[in-house]
């Protein structure tokens, strides 16, 4: 992957975990709920105008929204809104890859000893840290980070089984699926006017309504318009890769910025969470294929039968 190309993919693991910190701050000014409507709302809109349709079917649009848009940020959120450590969060939302890699053995996919591996140090990394979270109300909200990767691991395997052609335009319409939703619960159980607070009061306003746009332009559309782009250039297990960089820099910022320390224990938790995702996320190599002699008859034969079959999978 030319340097370039590297740079952008470490751009986008910088947008993603500073995104942490803006959903703090938009969390001082709205509730969880209502917050996850009013950011998918901003893009939904927006989409809808401007995006194609994706060419995917209908139950992998929806699956992928409910997933990634309803399931995983409703979670996400509302840990956050309980007390759950902004650079911590970063870290345990992580716990997507192993999750994805085990649904995806649920619906055919070859579970290799690598991953398995990953799978298995990841999970003894999440129980490092979460044997930190054991005891009063701390345990809570890394519950809901969980859940909250277990949400991003649906999203993930229902946009693999979508299969679409412009990937991109299935990120933007998966935005579709969230704001009726989220606004549902945010009515039933945040309240109109709690709601309606938090839009009219000028209390931490400008932080909150900053950290909205980061995450919709910036964290969204940015982020991942430039990680599709470098996907469709590169395989997947060159790009992948750089996202570990997101609880690095999640952890690093919130540090700086709300003088968040983990403890070392939670420290160590972290690096065996990191090294477990980056083994569930390795590809692995190619069976090596020998060269034979084909009579040359029989290789236009081949060919043939290989083109008509490829035209009637397509």
């Amino acid at each position: 992957m030319p340097i370039r190309h590297r740079l952008l993919a470490g751009l986008v693991a910088v947008l993603w975990g500073l995104n942490f910190l803006a959903i703090h701050a938009s969390l001082q000014q709205f509730p969880p709920y209502f917050l996850v409507a009013l950011r998918w709302t901003l893009i939904a809109v927006p989409t809808v105008l401007l995006v194609p349709r994706p060419q995917v079917p209908t139950r992998y649009l929806i699956g992928y929204g409910v997933g990634f848009g309803v399931l995983q940020f409703a979670f996400l959120y509302s840990a956050m809104d309980a007390g759950m450590p902004t650079g911590l969060a970063s870290l345990v939302l992580q716990s997507s890859a192993p999750f994805t890699v085990l649904l995806g053995v649920l619906v055919g996919e070859r579970l290799t000893r690598t991953r398995a591996l990953g799978v298995i140090v990841a999970v003894i990394g999440l129980v490092i840290v979460g044997s930190q979270r054991v005891g009063g109300a701390a345990w809570w909200p890394f519950v809901l980070t969980l859940c909250a990767g277990f949400g991003w691991a649906i999203g993930n395997l229902s946009s693999k089984l979508a299969h679409p052609p412009k990937p991109l335009h299935l990120t933007l319409w998966m935005t579709v699926v969230p704001p009726l939703p989220m606004l549902g619960l945010a009515l039933l159980l945040e309240g109109p006017q709690r709601i309606a607070d938090s839009v009219t009061s000028s209390g931490s306003a400008w932080g909150a309504w900053s950290g909205l746009l980061y995450t919709c332009v910036l964290g969204s559309v940015a982020g991942s318009g430039i990680w599709t782009w470098l996907m469709t250039r590169h395989p997947a297990s060159t790009v992948a890769p750089y996202s570990m960089l997101v609880p690095v820099v999640g952890l690093s910022a919130a540090w700086i910025a709300l003088g968040e320390r983990p403890s070392p224990v939670e420290l160590v938790g972290c690096v065996v969470v990191v090294a477990g995702v980056l083994l569930t996320s390795r590809t692995p190599a190619p069976p090596i294929v020998r060269a034979v002699a084909i009579d040359p008859g029989e290789d236009a034969a081949h060919r043939e039968g290989t083109t008509a079959s490829a035209v009637l999978h397509q």
